[in-house]
């Protein structure tokens, strides 16, 4: 497995957002995600976007982080907030998620962040199951989907 950074509209991370949205608007019946993220939310140091690569050099899986600081979505300072942490679902069950998460982590950390937040869905219990394990816990919503029913949000001190 070879974990590479890339922006958020290199072709490879084009192709599994789209494979993302499509699996969220299968588990919620809608669009997918309309929270709106830009390349360069993702760019270092403010951020970063990796893809993971099996050995055949296929792109199997994808998270990245961007800044928030304190604003009237519910943000603290200092927050780095996980996006689209998604694996295919050939790959699934190989702790691919659970790597990605790690190298997002320490990137975070290493740029100053002191809290990496997340918000998911409670129609993704696997999702749920990674960042319970991963020390995550549930905090006060946060984001776009802050004021939606099925939204859980979860925070980690880096």
């Amino acid at each position: 497995m070879d974990i590479r950074p890339v922006t958020f509209d290199h072709p490879d991370a084009v192709k599994l957002n789209d494979q993302v949205q499509a699996e969220y608007a299968a588990r919620y019946g809608d669009g997918g995600d309309a929270t709106f993220l830009s390349p360069s939310d993702f760019a270092p140091p403010n951020g970063v976007y990796l893809i993971a690569y099996d050995e055949f050099d296929s792109p199997v899986a994808t998270g990245g982080w961007r800044t928030q600081d304190a604003n009237d979505e519910g943000y603290g300072d200092g927050d780095a907030e996980l996006k689209r942490m998604y694996v295919v679902e050939q790959a699934r069950g190989r702790g691919i998620a659970r790597r990605i998460l790690a190298a997002l982590e320490a990137d975070a950390r290493a740029a100053g962040r002191v809290r990496m937040v997340l918000e998911t869905g409670d129609k993704q219990p696997e999702a749920i199951a990674l960042y319970l394990s991963s020390g995550y816990e549930p905090c006060a919503k946060f984001g776009y989907y802050r004021h939606h029913e099925s939204s859980r949000c979860y925070a980690k001190a880096l």
